[in-house]
């Protein structure tokens, strides 16, 4: 018996039927916890992450004190964007892994996009 796919993981398979990291446009997948908020970059061709972030990094560690879950997503976007641009990162393509492109994931997108990248 085939088990039935609902909900984000639905949403999720659609997404990344279209959505695929090359070395050209390298995928930023974001996933979002109850507590927790996580975004990488991936290079599909060669199954490897070249940037990671989250509310759980050192580089943020003491910063997010006081502050609400959306304004941590704005400063991990804000973090993944620095990474990236460091390591000469300019374009990629969004994957908001099934979730609904509203709150905390928009939040991210937007820090991201103001920190340098264009997707």
């Amino acid at each position: 018996m085939a088990l039935e796919i609902q909900g984000r993981e639905r949403r999720k398979l659609r997404i990344r039927k279209k959505i695929s990291g090359t070395p050209e446009r390298l995928r930023l997948s974001v996933f979002r916890s109850a507590k927790h908020i996580y975004a990488q970059v991936v290079d599909d061709t060669k199954g490897i992450t070249l940037a990671h972030a989250s509310t759980l990094s050192k580089e943020l560690d003491g910063q997010l004190e006081g502050k609400n879950k959306t304004e941590e997503a704005k400063a991990v976007g804000k973090l993944i964007g620095e990474l990236c641009k460091k390591k000469g990162i300019d374009k990629v393509a969004f994957d908001r892994n099934g979730f609904i492109y509203h709150g905390r994931i928009k939040a991210l997108a937007d820090a991201a996009r103001k920190a340098g990248l264009q997707f």
